[in-house]
């Protein structure tokens, strides 16, 4: 069986589930579904169906619309369906017969996500040119060994080969312009033109070419293939800045400023009186520092969904024979917003850790586990794969980790994409599951890999102080790429 990459699925499990209204329950029924109640209902404010429907049954609808162009009215052709291991979309293609002017784009039928996405695609051969690509409208694509960005713009369904073909198609149409005018601009665009197009014919010490695609309305989305290695397709989110909550609209320029001015004033304060400003950030009866490690402490932040104030409670735990780390939970009141979290303190150790434990008994289901944000962790066994960032930080029991990890897996596979999923597709799914959910039951043998390169995650040694002979950690050397994607580089020590 193929390996499964865990962190290639759009879920974050400190995020509440989506529950879809009845709205759009409405427009996203399973194949076959009501199709006949849809063709019945012939709508009053215009819109038609043209009889034609994709593979998974949703109708292509018609509705006349002014045309941008020649004023004229022209025909909008909607259409309302599901990107398998994605999310529910809008398809538009808008025609004029008066002028000819065409035009097509895709806009999320979902909501702005919780958090932002970042995709990375590491494209190897032609085929990888092929992708699938969900390019929203406040999306921007990079293509690293190209130099090349293609900025925030109207909402795309392409693949990989379309959006660098727009791009030449774009800076062909000017060149003819530019020669008139610069031939020297005119001959440095052809040349790099050249270039773009060797990428796409695949020509020798051109690939690899490393795509990256990062939205932070979360809302975009490049085309994965179960089982494909880690190294090629990557998925990461992130807190958005309160300057990209502007770009996707949840701010305003105004609400920006006054969230500036308000965090200055607060900064001003503190600087003022150090000692009252504290008493105000902890909200719990008991804060004194004495009693630090004893108490859960609370303070007020703001709700990474919908920007309201909420409380986050934070206790320091002292884990035996490894170090002290902060648990900390969040919860909002006014969208039900969860999240736990583990942070590891101290300095940054000069050294990555690897960690290996052998599991050949059930017990060691029961063993406590610290995983770190920038821990990756992988059961070679059980062919799966979770990469840094996916998860977040957690500090649970081994058993507790697989668990949540087939919950939410289950979940968002079987509930969210069975509709679109082939049978071959399907069983390699359900053989995944049924293997993790022997893991869980104890009755296979698997061996768990921790690789941190901060060095901030543990499994708990039931042996201690005396060495574990199923556990082997390993320290090691940080590369420079390491070094640069944790922000090391950039650290001055005087």
């Amino acid at each position: 069986m193929k390996r499964t990459d865990i962190s290639s699925k759009d879920f974050n499990i400190n995020k509440k589930p989506h529950t879809m209204s009845n709205e759009e329950q409405n427009l996203f029924k399973p194949v076959g579904e009501s199709v006949q109640e849809i063709e019945q209902e012939q709508s009053n404010d215009g819109v038609t169906l043209t009889g034609a429907t994709d593979a998974q049954g949703h109708p292509v609808q018609e509705i006349e619309s002014l045309c941008m162009n020649c004023h004229k009215n022209g025909v909008t052709r909607l259409l309302l369906t599901s990107i398998p291991y994605f999310r529910e979309v809008v398809l538009m293609s808008f025609e004029c017969p008066h002028c000819g002017f065409k035009n097509s784009e895709i806009q999320p039928a979902s909501q702005i996500q919780e958090k932002g996405s970042k995709y990375m695609l590491k494209i190897e051969n032609k085929e990888d040119f092929n992708r699938q690509v969900v390019k929203s409208e406040t999306a921007t694509c990079q293509f690293i060994e190209l130099d090349i960005e293609i900025p925030a713009k109207r909402g795309q369904l392409t693949n990989v080969e379309g959006l660098l073909s727009e791009m030449i198609d774009d800076l062909s149409a000017d060149q003819e312009a530019r020669k008139a005018v610069d031939e020297n601009i005119y001959n440095k665009i052809e040349e790099f033109l050249a270039k773009v197009r060797s990428y796409i014919n695949c020509e020798p010490g051109t690939l690899p070419l490393t795509f990256t695609l990062d939205d932070p309305a979360g809302n975009s989305w490049i085309e994965y293939k179960p089982g494909e290695p880690a190294h090629k397709w990557s998925h990461t989110e992130y807190i958005r800045s309160d300057e990209q909550n502007v770009i996707v609209g949840l701010l305003t320029k105004d609400q920006l400023e006054d969230r500036r001015e308000e965090q200055r004033q607060k900064l001003a304060e503190k600087e003022r009186n150090p000692s009252e400003a504290q008493k105000k950030s902890f909200l719990s009866d008991a804060t004194d520092i004495e009693n630090f490690n004893n108490e859960v402490q609370t303070f007020r932040a703001t709700c990474p969904s919908c920007l309201n104030e909420c409380e986050t409670h934070m206790k320091p735990v002292n884990i035996p024979h490894f170090k002290e780390v902060i648990i900390m939970s969040t919860v909002c009141d006014h969208c039900g917003y969860k999240s736990n979290e583990v942070k590891t303190g101290g300095a940054i150790p000069e050294k990555g850790r690897k960690i290996t434990l052998y599991c050949d008994d059930p017990e060691d289901l029961s063993r406590d586990i610290l995983k770190s944000e920038s821990c990756s962790m992988t059961i070679p066994e059980l062919h799966l794969d979770i990469q840094q960032g996916t998860l977040g930080g957690r500090f649970t029991t081994l058993e507790g980790l697989l668990r949540q990890v087939y919950e939410e897996l289950e979940n968002r596979v079987f509930t969210q994409t069975s509709d679109s999923m082939d049978e071959e597709t399907k069983k390699r799914w359900e053989g995944f599951f049924g293997k993790l959910k022997e893991a869980l039951a104890g009755k296979v043998k698997f061996t768990v890999i921790m690789e941190d390169p901060l060095a901030g995650s543990y499994i708990q040694n039931v042996y201690a102080p005396d060495p574990d002979p199923n556990m082997k950690i390993e320290d090691y050397e940080r590369t420079e790429q390491q070094n640069e994607d944790l922000g090391l580089n950039d650290v001055k020590v005087n």
